[in-house]
Order: structure tokens, then sequence, then C-alpha cells
């Protein structure tokens, strides 16, 4: 597959395609020299839970350990994202909800929905990883792909969080991006965690600019699914070389229809065999595999691509940490064959 890279930001042209100061982008650190492939990570990813809770909060500083010890990525190549602002999250939130997601107010019900007892440092940590996810879909635009080391919390919908999700990171970086150009950029979610991107989803179902495809287990959470603009529901224990086909099947031809001016690519790892919540049967050479072809078709066709971690889950951390860093691993393939 040839590749070819097509710098779309018009912040870049502005700019001569030069960074010039933090400002241009929502970053603490930018990193305008480096010429690996972007990582957006930020130390306060993290926040503290309850003793033997279901989610695994350890992962994400150490999805960032894996790639700087496997020397697949060095620190210079690290972007730190800006905290998303009150103002940024009401592209997409409602402000009662950000109101009393920020100050504290909610109920007990609500916190079960979440799956997470509120904390200051909850809030904290949702609103660094959205800014991560924002910075990534910029670097994207200038740099043509950017990842960063968590982010894809797709249950989350304007009014409510769900499923281990309390704002949509998602949602808020394609809103601001599309409304951020004249004419509005055309951005398709390319989502490929084993749930359905049912927040998303609803948040965009009537918006033609933003273009939401998910592929998951029809038989997994959400019990009510959304209707995304394209829903392929798989049934259990799909295995690699079917997953594979499936996505080959559809990807090409979204691309060549919509014609994206940037892809947000959730790459959640929890299709795998192992793990705690799917119920499908891939490997990790399937993810590598699936990531790599997601990447490239993208790439090669000049689209600008930015990738989150997504969802996965299981009790050995640091299993888990790497298996969430193929994605930036199939990422750095790509980077190097391309020449970017």
């Amino acid at each position: 597959m040839t590749c070819m890279i097509k710098i779309l930001s018009r912040k870049t042209r502005l700019l001569g395609g030069t960074v010039t100061s933090c400002r241009s982008f929502h970053a603490e650190i930018v990193r305008p020299d480096s010429r690996g492939l972007p990582i957006v990570h930020h130390r306060k990813y993290v926040c503290d839970l309850p003793p033997n809770h279901r989610f695994p909060m350890g992962k994400f500083p150490r999805v960032l350990q894996s790639l700087l010890q496997d020397q697949v990525i060095t620190e210079t190549q690290v972007w730190v994202p800006e905290i998303a602002s009150k103002d940024l999250l009401g592209c997409v939130h409602t402000e009662e909800y950000l109101n009393n997601f920020i100050s504290g107010k909610i109920n007990e019900q609500e916190q079960r929905r979440t799956g997470f007892p509120w904390s200051e440092g909850i809030v904290r940590r949702c609103r660094y990883e959205t800014g991560g996810t924002v910075l990534a879909a910029e670097v994207a635009l200038q740099r043509g792909l950017a990842c960063s080391t968590a982010g894809g919390t797709h249950h989350a919908f304007p009014s409510f969080g769900s499923g281990f999700c309390l704002l949509n990171d998602l949602a808020v970086a394609a809103k601001l991006l599309m409304d951020n150009s004249s004419p509005k950029r055309k951005v398709l979610v390319v989502d490929l965690d084993v749930h359905q991107g049912d927040g998303t989803a609803f948040i965009f179902k009537e918006e033609p600019c933003v273009f939401t495809f998910s592929v998951h287990c029809g038989k997994n959470f959400p019990l009510r699914k959304q209707q995304s603009d394209l829903d392929v529901s798989l049934e259990d224990g799909l295995e690699d070389k079917q997953y594979l086909s499936t996505v080959e099947a559809h990807l090409p031809s979204l691309l060549e229809t919509f014609r994206p001016d940037l892809v947000l690519y959730d790459a959640g790892v929890d299709p795998h065999h192992e793990d705690e919540l799917g119920r499908l049967r891939l490997t990790d050479q399937g993810l590598y595999q699936r990531d790599l072809y997601v990447l490239k078709t993208v790439v090669s066709r000049g689209v600008p691509v930015a990738a989150v971690i997504g969802g996965g889950y299981l009790r050995d951390i640091d299993k888990l940490a790497v298996r969430h860093s193929i994605v930036h691993r199939a990422a750095t393939q790509v980077w190097k064959e391309c020449g970017m």
C-alpha cells in the first residue's frame, strides 16, 4: 500500500507549518522539533479508586512506560495536554451535567450508572483525558498521525455518564475540530471497541459532518444500542481472520464515500480473547494487524488520524498496558513506512 501524506490543517498553513507556541494547541508541552510519532500523555490520566475496583486505572502510565522501556518511542515524542476547560466540554455536554459533575452533585444512582464513585480526582483525570484526545486530534491535523495513551470514553451522553465513561472525549474532539474550520471539517469516528459507542452515536445522530462507524459485539454492553451511521454487530467468539475481514469490508468504502478530513480511531483492546468484559476471540497479533490496517488505510489516503486506546479489562495491569500499546506500536510502523 502506497503512503501519501497530505496535511489538511488550516492552522498549520497559518503558521507556515511551524508550531510557534503552546497556544497553537490545547497543550502544556509541545514537541515541534521531534521527528517521531506524536504521543499524547499526562501523568494526571490517573486517580485513586477504592481497593479492588474493577476499572484498571493503573494501566494509563504503564502504557507509556512500556513504550519507553521497549524503545518504541523516546520522551522527546511526548506531548502533554491541557486540562479540558468547562467551556470546551460544553460543546457536547449540558451545563447542568457539567456543573453537577464538577461540583460533586452526582447522586448514588448516577454514580452506579458510571461505575465510579465521585471524587475530585475522577473529575480531574477525565478532564485531562479529554484534553489529551483533543490534543491528539489537533496534532494529527498538523502531523498526519498522533496517539494518546488514554481516551475512548464513548458511553458518555450529553447529560449523563455511563459504563466507566463520564465525559465523551471523542465527541468533544470531533465537535471542536468540526466547528473550528470553515467549511466544517468532516470527521469519521472509527470505533472498534468491543462495546458499541452509544454515547457518540447519540450525540451526532443528526450531524451530517460526523460519521460514526462502530464494530462491536452485539450481545455485549450496552443492552440498549443507539443507532450509529454504520453499526456492525458481531456474534460472540469471532476470531482474528473474520474480524479483520469485517473491518476490511467497510473502511475503504467509508473513506471513499464520506471523504473525511479527520479520522478519530478508538482502538479498544477488549475484543481480545482474554478480556474480562469482551466476548470475542482476538489475539495480540490480531489486534496489531487490525490497528496496522486501519492506520495505514487512512494515512495512505492522505487523511489525518488520531488514535485513542479505548477499553481493555484484565487484572494483570502490566500485560494489559502492553496490549494497549499495540496501537502505538502499529502507528510507529506506519509512521516509519510512510516517511511521516
